[in-house]
């Protein structure tokens, strides 16, 4: 199994890490002491050894953060885990903190009105986290201080060593472009800029540029590194070497360097300014470092993150291919989950259960890995909008019970991500009208056609407006951008109220609005999109997306009437695709369902 339904979460642990923590502070003259959810990359996923928030408060989300001062802990959550948090730590010591609506400063005002020290990791904040934080202390006399050694890791006795994944390469013709082209293509773009250096400190970028990929942090094939690249073209990675075997290096050539990471903070301190640096994702400390010597730096975004979210012609056909096999895989899951409905009372299924069969199933199509932990919630666990099924939460699925999947593989070729929902046997009639309405919202994205230069935050009203009209909404982004063969969430690109950024052709995205009743269930229905050109009429420069997910969307609990033509037109259209495309992938056994499960909707 790729994914552990191990809990990792019990009160009697971190009652008395909250405590040591506190006497630790208390012993460096502290107040208080920000814990990001993130590590040295801003990752949204990290190693066991950069699990600081887990292992402190019990919450196991994908984003976050902790504040602890003497007499209060605040768990700073977003409206993806606001039901979660609540089963993971304990309510009598920690507090969940609804963020962004409750800023770190204003929430370190209230909790110490008489002013304080606040240490925090200069290698785990961005630049940007601290000025917005110092913007918002300010005359409270609460000041932040940057510390050498993280208060937290003195008293984890038993953290877990840095990974030391090995690397590999990703094939020429699956990337589209060498990296040697790639980083021809980026230094070109710092010698437009008169930069000499940029400094890359997320993952996925160093992987991208390189063409290679790494084992370092499960579910996301990134290499845990820093690098510098120069207006040469020339590029550093600071790693642990042992991750580069030779022959790794070798294919690399000449202008690539591999050097440990103690190099990186000299490399830091003797580089040649101008230099790039994002304040959005590099950490304080290489501001300090860059500027302890006086070098000029241009803070801009991380000049390979733009490149990298638009995917070329080959990786978009890599994602194809990807796709139809995994949405094969997910099919027969849905068919078997519809065989088992009848048979719940007798023959008892889990949550886990499901979750093995359909690793199982996508096992024979080339998965190397999950492209993270299935969300798979019956009933109630499906209103968490990221439930992480442990054998703590596990639950028997029942009878009626509506059941959300959403689940993702990494490919060779790709990387997937779709949720589909589904009701095991008879259910609540009242169901039907919110999920119409999540389903529109898809549609709406799905069949959109808008100029050239909107961004993300345009389109998302899109899929909102049916569940407005309702008077219900969610909480969470309708999209987030999808790595080819990296991570499943790439930035910068986003369908969501926030997201100023254009969007442009090969981006991919997801497309997933929802619905989510506290203690009854969740709806949630997502397929990846790419953009591309779309035509128009009088020769304007538009965009649309093309869909690349294929696989039934459950038509049983679709409320015909509320639908338009136009939309029914779409999923029937949708439907016969995914008969032609995957019917020749799935299991002979499988096809009778498919064929019935993509039938055209009969019309109100």
């Amino acid at each position: 199994m790729f994914q552990s339904f191990e809990s990792h979460s019990n009160p009697a642990q971190h009652v008395p890490r909250l405590a040591a923590l506190r006497a630790e502070l208390a012993a460096r003259g502290l107040d208080g002491f920000i814990v990001p959810r993130t590590d040295a990359h801003q990752s949204e996923y990290v190693s066991a050894h950069d699990a600081r928030l887990g292992w402190l408060t019990g919450f196991t989300g994908s984003a976050g953060f902790a504040i602890v001062t003497p007499e209060k802990a605040g768990v700073f959550i977003d409206g993806r885990y606001r039901v979660q948090v609540k089963s993971e730590i304990d309510l009598a010591h920690f507090t969940p903190v609804h963020w962004p609506e409750i800023k770190a400063a204003q929430w370190l005002r209230e909790a110490l009105p008489e002013g304080g020290r606040i240490g925090y990791d200069p290698w785990l904040q961005s630049r940007r986290e601290i000025r917005e934080i110092e913007k918002g202390l300010a005359g409270s006399g609460i000041a932040l201080h940057p510390l050498e050694t993280n208060p937290l890791d003195a008293i984890w006795k038993d953290q877990p060593a840095p990974p030391v994944g090995v690397v590999r390469l990703w094939p020429d013709d699956i990337a589209g472009e060498t990296a040697a082209a790639k980083r021809e293509r980026i230094s070109a773009h710092l010698r437009e800029v008169k930069a000499q250096a940029a400094v890359l400190t997320l993952p996925d970028s160093i992987s991208w540029l390189l063409n290679v990929r790494g084992a370092d942090v499960p579910k996301n094939p990134v290499v845990l590194s820093f690098a510098i690249i120069e207006d040469d073209g020339h590029v550093a990675i600071f790693t642990d070497p042992a991750k580069f075997p030779s022959e790794i290096r070798a294919a690399l050539g000449n202008e690539v360097t591999v050097l440990p990471l103690v190099s990186l903070t000299p490399a830091l301190t003797n580089i040649g300014g101008p230099v790039i640096v994002d304040p959005g994702s590099a950490p304080d400390q290489v501001f300090r470092l860059i500027e302890s010597m006086g070098t000029d730096i241009l803070e801009a975004a991380d000049p390979v993150i733009l490149p990298k979210a638009c995917k070329n012609d080959a990786e978009i056909a890599g994602m194809r291919a990807a796709h139809l096999r995994d949405g094969a895989a997910v099919a027969e899951l849905l068919c078997w989950l519809d065989g088992r409905a009848a048979t719940l009372d007798s023959d008892p299924l889990t949550e886990i259960d499901v979750c093995r069969k359909l690793e199982a199933l996508r096992m024979p199509r080339g998965i190397i890995d999950i492209s993270f932990d299935t969300i798979l919630g019956s009933g109630p666990n499906g209103a968490i909008n990221h439930y992480h099924v442990s054998e703590d939460s596990n639950r028997r699925i029942l009878p009626g019970e509506v059941v959300l999947i959403d689940s993702g593989g990494q490919y060779n070729d790709g990387t997937t991500d779709i949720t589909r929902t589904l009701p095991m046997g008879d259910f609540d009639p009242a169901i039907r009208r919110p999920y119409t309405r999540v389903l529109q919202g898809m549609i709406a994205i799905s069949r959109a056609r808008f100029p050239r230069g909107l961004a993300g935050a345009h389109i998302d009203a899109l899929a909102r407006a049916p569940l407005w009209a309702e008077g219900m909404d969610y909480d969470h982004g309708t999209g987030h951008g999808v790595g080819a063969g990296l991570s499943v969430h790439e930035g910068p690109v986003r369908i969501s109220r926030v997201s100023d950024i254009p969007l442009r052709p090969g981006m991919i995205l997801s497309n997933e609005p929802g619905y989510y009743r506290e203690g009854e269930y969740g709806i949630r229905i997502e397929n990846l999109i790419v953009v591309e050109p779309a035509e128009s009429p009088d020769g304007r420069d538009m965009l649309g997306f093309e869909t690349l997910t294929f696989c039934p969307i459950d038509r049983r609990m679709i409320d015909v009437a509320l639908m338009s033509p136009a939309e029914i037109d779409w999923l029937d259209a949708y439907h016969a695709q995914v008969r032609e495309l995957i019917g020749p992938l799935v299991a002979p056994e499988v096809l009778g369902w498919l064929e019935a499960a993509t039938q055209p909707l009969t019309r109100a």
